[in-house]
């Protein structure tokens, strides 16, 4: 896959979750005034894990189960989670929504995964995320996991780094 806004290989520690993590969960509506991605950075995931952002480090991904960012509209889960550091989101399926704004709002990659990966991937193992390959790299087990490919049309605005410089750059 030929990317030329985002980087091809990414390294990071994964955060584990279960099905069903919603919008409320990544950023509690009660924060949803906030403009500023740093401020909303520091509530990321405090509905499911409050030391969420004591732990996460830039580059990370978050490995989740089924319906990722299911709940509302809010384009602000996928931002506060770019705020955070978090590159990618590995999952077996993704909230619709939740999936375009992180594609077109170029916050993030949403890459679904199979269930064997899913249960192989623990909490704190470091990966190593290969687009054009189309894998994901379990360093801390020696094992590799095939993504599922990104449809053209998701590629292309992922090169371009969102929708907006994919329609009009």
């Amino acid at each position: 896959m030929e990317m030329s806004k985002v980087i091809d290989v990414y390294l990071g520690k994964a955060h584990k979750y279960g099905d069903n993590i919603d919008t409320d969960v990544i950023i509690p509506g009660r924060y949803l005034k906030e403009l500023d991605p740093k401020k909303l950075a520091e509530h990321a995931m405090e509905g499911i894990d409050p030391n969420f952002i004591k732990k996460v480090k830039e580059g990370d991904f978050i490995v989740a189960g089924r319906n990722f960012g299911c709940g509302s509209s809010r384009e602000h889960a996928p931002l506060t989670l770019k705020a955070v550091g978090i590159k990618a989101v590995l999952a077996l399926s993704f909230a619709r929504i939740f999936y375009r704004n992180a594609v077109d709002g170029g916050y993030l990659l949403p890459i679904e995964i199979d269930e064997d990966a899913y249960k192989r991937i623990n909490d704190g193992d470091t990966l190593e995320i290969n687009l054009s390959k189309g894998e994901v790299r379990n360093l801390s087990k020696n094992e590799v996991y095939k993504m599922k490919p990104f449809p053209e049309i998701v590629k292309k605005i992922i090169n371009a780094g969102g929708l907006f410089e994919y329609k009009f750059k």
